[in-house]
């Protein structure tokens, strides 16, 4: 109690907090835009029950796993080394790295996952009727309920760990990184169904939303084998994208607003 005390009467503390949160925030958009995705295929009735479980779920992971934080830290320690010599880059310095920890893993794994079914979605976004091909032998409406969590929890676990890795790289204040989790959970409560009925009723961006998980899936299996991309290029590349659909909505919707003005006239 000391310790929070202390921590809620320092201005450090509140400032830590603050860029933590939006951190934290910026990088749920991944998580909640493949759960807005992955939800939005189950009958309508129960889509909110989905996302309400999938982002619980993410939140109860999060907290699980700053409760392990030494654990957690310990997953970026090496494994194994392949012991090969690969590619330099300008500097001299090799251009991926050899050894690999379990956080390594994960984050390959994970990246894998997201580049196949982000890479499955768009298949059946540009040809939805079952076609027998290798990415269709189900058609768009075989996702079960219990299927579509079990994605969200096996991506909820790839994304909790870089979220509490980035937290213990901001502050070493456990209690502050528990705030900023339940502050981010709670941002992604309130936002998930907004962004998944905008996200259902404009068609191209879902087109938009699967490329950006076809972008972070690359950036996840970069990061595993030791290629950073630093996080800022990705969200500015998402915003101008994003930036851009959102003129071709606003076009979209002006031009239909004037051909129902002249069909009335």
């Amino acid at each position: 109690m000391s310790e929070i005390a202390t921590l809620i009467t320092d201005p450090a503390a509140w400032a830590a907090l603050v860029t933590l949160v939006v951190l934290e925030v910026v990088l749920g958009i991944d998580n909640l835009i493949f759960i807005s995705i992955l939800s939005n295929k189950l009958p309508v009735h129960q889509q909110q029950k989905a996302r309400r479980i999938g982002i619980g779920l993410a939140l109860v992971m999060r907290l699980a796993f700053l409760s392990m934080i030494a654990f957690i830290v310990s997953l970026t320690t090496p494994v194994f080394d392949l012991g090969l010599v690969g590619p330099l880059d300008e500097h001299g310095a090799p251009a991926f790295e050899t050894a690999f920890s379990w956080r390594d893993l994960i984050l390959i794994a994970g990246g894998l996952f997201l580049v196949w079914k982000a890479t499955k979605e768009v298949h059946h976004t540009m040809d939805p009727e079952p076609s027998g091909a290798a990415l269709d032998k189900k058609g768009p409406a075989s996702l079960g309920f219990g299927a579509a969590i079990a994605q969200i929890v096996a991506l909820d676990m790839v994304f909790s760990i870089d979220s509490i890795l980035t937290a213990v790289g901001m502050t070493e204040h456990v209690p502050i990184m528990m705030t900023a989790v339940i502050i981010t959970v709670a941002v992604m409560l309130v936002a998930a169904d907004p962004l998944a009925k905008f996200i259902n009723a404009n068609p191209t961006v879902v087109m938009l939303a699967l490329g950006f998980l076809l972008m972070i899936g690359a950036v996840l299996i970069a990061d595993g084998f030791g290629v950073h991309v630093p996080k800022g290029y990705i969200y500015a590349a998402m915003a101008f994208s994003a930036g851009v659909e959102t003129l071709n909505i606003l076009a979209r919707r002006s031009r239909a607003r004037k051909e129902a003005a002249g069909e009335r006239h």
